[in-house]
């Protein structure tokens, strides 16, 4: 591979972003998302979640090829230590450790915020996801049977779960990327970049 960075996504990678996206959505159940979104609604999508949340991209040689985010997982004051994280990569970089450096980064800035526990939501059958997520750790804790209709099938929803932190009676809060150094994420994003530029 050439020369890998890695850094927070921006309202203006939005078009790149939706371009490794949209063959998910066109010719697989790995989303449920049947529709493309447009350029607009998708800058608006990379705004909401990055006011709080982690959105990294994966660049190579100035071009996206992956990008990764949590967000919000359920919006009860008590679920604030929970998010639900997504990775899509551009499938002519599939198996070359992309997903796994984005996912790293991805918890490693988590933790900063105080989050606890981070969530998996996989259509199954999906080997990769499925891989990825075991290689971390995460567990399997149930699975919604035929709970979605695309590509002319039911599928079923496997959801995985890992703990990122203790289980404290006085957990710290919430804490918004925004918050966070941005020297720290930095650091983080580097770590990960530099792990992903040596294999």
């Amino acid at each position: 591979m050439g020369t890998i960075s890695f850094r927070l996504a921006q309202e203006t990678d939005a078009e790149e972003i939706l371009r490794i996206y949209e063959p998910y959505i066109k010719y697989t159940a790995i989303t449920f998302e049947c529709e493309t979104p447009s350029v607009d609604e998708f800058k608006r999508r990379i705004r909401e979640i990055s006011s709080d949340y982690p959105y990294i991209v994966c660049i190579l040689d100035g071009k996206i090829i992956g990008y990764a985010y949590a967000h919000r997982h359920m919006e009860r004051a008590a679920y604030q230590w929970n998010v639900e994280l997504s990775v899509y990569i551009d499938k002519a970089y599939l198996r070359h450790g992309v997903g796994k450096a984005l996912y790293s980064a991805l918890i490693e800035i988590l933790k900063k915020q105080n989050v606890r526990n981070v969530y998996g939501c996989i259509t199954s059958p999906n080997e990769n996801s499925e891989r990825l997520h075991k290689y971390f750790g995460f567990k399997k804790i149930g699975v919604f049977h035929n709970t979605g209709y695309k590509c002319g099938a039911w599928h079923d929803v496997v959801w995985y779960e890992k703990a990122i932190g203790d289980y404290c009676l006085d957990p710290k809060p919430f804490v918004s990327i925004q918050k966070i150094d941005k020297n720290v994420i930095t650091e983080i994003l580097n770590r990960y970049n530099r792990v992903l530029q040596n294999k």
